[in-house]
């Protein structure tokens, strides 16, 4: 069988550990700065946080917005293009919940 050239460039568009949950931050509260994100992502690094985050800019799901201010704000929100992936990352939510979550943890899952 051969490679499924849109698969793959999927897989490397979100293949990051960290991408789908940076992406579902960003687009629940539409507008995250990096500290917001980095508490709310648990066992994220900084640098991979930040790592993360220049890639899904560069492959144009992400916008970075730099505030010249003092301190410095920098503020991410979806493109047309990651917004264009919201239904299926709450289809992915659906999935997850059914499929994947503990329905005795009633911990929100």
């Amino acid at each position: 069988m051969a490679r499924c050239e849109s698969m793959s460039r999927m897989q490397a568009v979100l293949g990051g550990k960290w991408k789908i949950l940076i992406l579902w931050y960003v687009a629940t509260y539409e507008v995250q700065r990096f500290g917001e994100l980095m508490r709310r992502i648990d066992g994220i690094s900084q640098s991979t946080l930040t790592k993360q985050l220049r890639e899904l800019e560069a492959d144009g799901l992400i916008h970075r917005e730099i505030y010249r201010e003092i301190p410095p704000r920098v503020e991410y929100t979806l493109t047309d293009l990651g917004q264009s992936f919201v239904p299926i990352l709450a289809d992915m939510m659906l999935w997850s919940q059914q499929w994947l979550c503990d329905k005795r943890d009633t911990r929100e899952c």
